[in-house]
């Protein structure tokens, strides 16, 4: 319990991400020799990041490693993250897991305290945000490069408002005035809705820290979110399906549902990551962000990413090559730029400021100014487990099978199992 709470106290001051870019080096040197007199050495890498359009540009960051490193190939597999961290623990626990992989935040707890994870030597601390390096260590060692943060931000269908006649969201709104908005943007017989939000523990955990509850308590040691704080944080995720937002039998929750809607100008409004920017650029119609609106207080979700070595690799020296350069180079930097991939957590600041000037959205601002008020999800060991028991006992009060404060019971009772 007091690692996880080190941890998540380390990253407690990650807004200040926010100015974050690239400076050009090596952040760790490997002592082993790369390759070989009999040619060059291939390592592999397993992803979830570059899925969903951002393959090539993965491809391209892992072209410019080889064209600097010709000793050292890279091959990749992209996986989407439905399916990823099962692939990733048959992998690991049959012994033939990539030599570099990725993992969240979330997981990488698991992963570190298992032995799954090779230690990183050498690290230029230097070069990355400490507060994001810190929190990819363990027990004084690092097993982690942090490669990429992202937060959350509301989007939003301007051409829809305007058509409506509806004021369109500011920073100051609160979950009220989403609500009264989403309400005039619902036309059901259009099939239009107001508003996109999952049910799920991502959501929770974030619209409870709006509420200003907690999810675990001081140490850790134990559920807090069963509270006044938690059943409202809950019924505002539940009493949407049906109303501003459509259900499950709507075909919501299914792969990229949310996306296509919001792409074919069925969603008003939608809750979703910065990610988002490059596969929307295209779209025929206004639209734009603004911070999450909240409740008593802010709080916007962060999501950080690192690249990690497997503790087995028998290629370990040329796989820390290439996550170093894979999370600190110019090129990647320039890269995930470019696209609007999630963004470099990089110390130097001086060369992110043409990220605010890339196009849609016209408000890139809210991006950082959502960092201001920052909530990390609550890590355990039992990770996945934990976020599964959230999310079933959510769905099941959205689907009227049960009251929500009978969800916060069953879902407290399993996760306070988990802790023990």
């Amino acid at each position: 319990m007091l690692a996880r709470s080190i941890r998540l106290a380390a990253l407690a001051a990650a807004g200040l991400l926010a100015l974050s870019a690239c400076a050009q080096g090596s952040a760790t040197k490997p002592t082993e020799p790369a390759g070989s007199a009999s040619g060059p050495v291939t390592i592999t890498y397993m992803n979830f990041g570059a899925n969903g359009g951002h393959e090539k540009d993965l491809a391209a960051i892992a072209d410019a490693f080889t064209a600097a490193n010709p000793d050292i190939k890279v091959s990749i597999e992209t996986v989407p993250y439905a399916d990823y961290f099962t692939k990733l623990q048959t992998s690991v626990a049959a012994g033939t897991a990539a030599d570099a992989f990725e993992l969240n935040y979330e997981n990488f707890v698991s992963y570190s305290e298992s032995g799954a994870l090779g230690e990183l030597t050498g690290v230029d601390g230097s070069v990355y945000k400490e507060s994001l390096l810190t929190a990819f260590a363990s027990g004084g060692k690092q097993y982690g490069l942090p490669e990429s943060f992202s937060d959350v931000v509301l989007f939003y269908n301007a051409d829809l408002f305007k058509a409506a006649g509806v004021a369109t969201p500011t920073a100051d709104w609160t979950w009220a005035d989403e609500t009264a908005a989403a309400q005039k943007l619902t036309d059901k017989s259009k099939k239009t809705w107001g508003d996109y939000q999952p049910v799920s523990f991502h959501e929770f955990y974030k619209s409870l820290a709006q509420t200003g509850g907690t999810f675990l308590n001081a140490d850790g040691s134990a559920t807090a979110f069963n509270s006044p704080e938690g059943i409202k944080a809950a019924e505002w995720l539940v009493n949407k399906p049906g109303k501003t937002m459509p259900t499950a039998a709507d075909g919501a929750g299914t792969p990229d549902w949310d996306t296509k809607q919001f792409k074919n100008g069925k969603l008003a409004m939608w809750h979703s990551g910065i990610w988002m920017f490059d596969a929307l650029k295209d779209v025929p119609f206004n639209w734009d962000i603004v911070v999450e609106p909240g409740d008593t207080t802010k709080a916007s979700a962060m999501f950080a990413n690192a690249a990690v070595v497997n503790a087995k690799s028998k290629n370990a020296a040329a796989a820390q090559k290439w996550i170093t350069y894979l999370t600190s180079s110019d090129e990647m930097v320039k890269t995930r730029l470019d696209s609007s991939w999630e963004l470099p957590p990089i110390a130097d600041t001086s060369k992110l400021s043409s990220y605010l000037t890339k196009g849609k959205p016209a408000n890139r601002q809210a991006v950082f100014d959502a960092l201001d008020h920052t909530v990390l999800p609550p890590v355990i060991t039992s990770q996945q487990e934990m976020q599964d028991a959230i999310t079933n006992q959510l769905t099941a009060a959205a689907a009227g099978r049960k009251t929500v404060a009978k969800a916060l019971e069953d879902a407290a009772a399993a996760v306070d199992a988990l802790l023990k």
